[in-house]
């Protein structure tokens, strides 16, 4: 074991001799989802892996197959289980590890904590101090690391971003949010995860002036453009294909914007000003739609123009109060689309079926959920199934259609432990789904459980 200390930040490596990576490969796919009816590009790193937030692109899907069709009685058989601290951060898992965030609360310091895919044995800690200063929900990291190659990059609550080895931990260069660019933290914390496009690292750090997006150099951290005024909000960055440009997408707390990535040029953009700044899920592109919606405002479904970088208003849902909602409000929940349909968890755990040509209603439940404020569920599509993991720690099997909501398996994973407006406790990372297996913490541990279907689900599963 080696122990380093440098500017009051401590760094353990764990693994002297990092394990070998397997091949590291990158392609395009063309892959045709049955179940929605798109063409869906998806660029793979390491087979399946889930390297960033929302894994492969940020699209939410996990197109592996070989997955089983429902749970065995006797529960999903669980690989590993390793001690995690509290945090919001979902884990990511890229080359045979994963990585993910947390805090400790009694030393003012997080964590960034790298472990062994397969066995659970962590590999390398960094630790540095984090004061957490006016923000609320106060357990931890909000976003997940981003896996790129030989690097990952992770940033805390109070807007401490890091560059790290993937293979050891040592630190590449930092940034500090507040200190840099003058961030006001947000109350509910720095929460969206950095994006990686071709040489570039585009963060949403709220700084000034003009400084609520910012663009570096992923090796050395230099500075390579700013832009945007606005307040930032919660919701990570995307870069969509539309128009015939590449299009960074960007929801902040008072508007959407398309950015070109490579320069921060603006292209255009739609004002959305959210109540309490809650931009917080990710905007989702489908086809030639891009929808967003938030927990006060309700949705907007926007129409991209085919030939150049525009947008315009499809539809927006009028403003309703919380609990009356016209179409739907999402808050941490990203919805997906499938066919001419989407499907996506409203204000109080309303998991709806909706038109995406006009924002009407097919079907609600609270089955999935079960009906508090701020109630939610992490929706990924696998082929015609759905797997949502929802705030009880329940990992669900079911089939979401215009015809209904039909649950094929339940089980419980993870006891919820951070308490929510001082009553229930829930659990709210992002899991991940990588190599026929899921990975999802709480606020004590982080469990692999095996998704792989064997036996005679494998053999249902080859049929056509």
């Amino acid at each position: 074991m080696m122990k380093r200390f440098e500017m009051g930040l401590s760094f353990i490596s764990l693994a002297c001799r990092p394990r070998a990576f397997r091949s590291r490969r990158t392609f395009l796919a063309i892959i045709w989802v049955a179940s929605s009816g798109w063409t869906v590009d998806v660029s793979f790193t390491s087979a399946e892996d889930w390297p960033q937030w929302r894994g492969v692109g940020r699209r939410g899907m996990w197109a592996e197959s070989g997955i089983v069709s429902n749970f065995p009685k006797e529960g999903l058989p669980v690989r590993w289980k390793a001690q995690v601290g509290p945090g919001f951060s979902g884990p990511v898992v890229a080359d045979g590890r994963v990585f993910v965030s947390d805090r400790q609360r009694d030393r003012n310091a997080e964590r960034v904590l790298c472990f062994d895919e397969h066995k659970g044995q962590l590999l390398w800690v960094y630790e540095y101090k984090a004061v957490y200063r006016g923000v609320d929900y106060d357990s931890g990291p909000r976003a997940s690391p981003t896996v790129d190659g030989q690097m990952v990059y992770t940033v805390g609550t109070m807007g401490h971003l890091f560059c790290f080895k993937v293979a050891d931990g040592r630190l590449v260069w930092k940034k500090d949010y507040v200190a840099d660019y003058g961030t006001e933290v947000p109350i509910w914390g720095m929460a969206a995860a950095p994006l990686v496009e071709g040489d570039l690292l585009i963060a949403n750090l709220g700084g000034r002036p003009n400084a609520c997006l910012v663009a570096f150099n992923k090796y050395s951290g230099q500075e390579v453009w700013k832009a945007l005024t606005d307040r930032p909000g919660y919701s990570a960055p995307i870069v969509i294909e539309a128009g015939g440009r590449r299009q960074l997408i960007f929801w902040s707390a008072q508007a959407l914007h398309s950015l070109n990535p490579k320069t921060g040029k603006i292209y255009w953009s739609i004002p959305y000003r959210c109540k309490a700044d809650l931009s917080v899920a990710t905007p989702v592109h489908y086809r030639d739609f891009l929808f967003i919606s938030s927990f006060y405002d309700g949705a907007m479904m926007l129409k991209l123009d085919r030939t150049q970088a525009k947008a315009s208003i499809l539809w927006k849902e009028p403003p309703t109060s919380e609990l009356e909602t016209t179409i739907v409000h999402c808050l941490m929940s990203t919805p997906y689309f499938s066919g001419d349909h989407f499907y996506a968890v409203d204000s109080y755990g309303e998991l709806r079926c909706l038109e995406i040509a006009t924002g009407k209603r097919i079907w609600e439940t609270l089955e999935a959920t079960g009906k508090e404020r701020w109630s939610s569920a992490h929706l990924t599509p696998n082929g015609e199934r759905t797997f949502l993991f929802n705030e009880h720690g329940e990992l669900i099997l079911a089939e979401l259609t215009p015809q209904g909501y039909h649950e094929i398996s339940r089980t419980r994973l993870l006891r919820p432990i951070q308490a929510v407006q001082g009553l229930r406790p829930v659990t709210w990372a992002h899991p991940a789904y990588a190599n026929r297996h899921l990975f999802v913490r709480n606020d004590e541990e982080m469990i692999s459980v095996s998704l792989e279907a064997r036996g005679k689900q494998t053999e249902e599963n080859r049929r056509p």
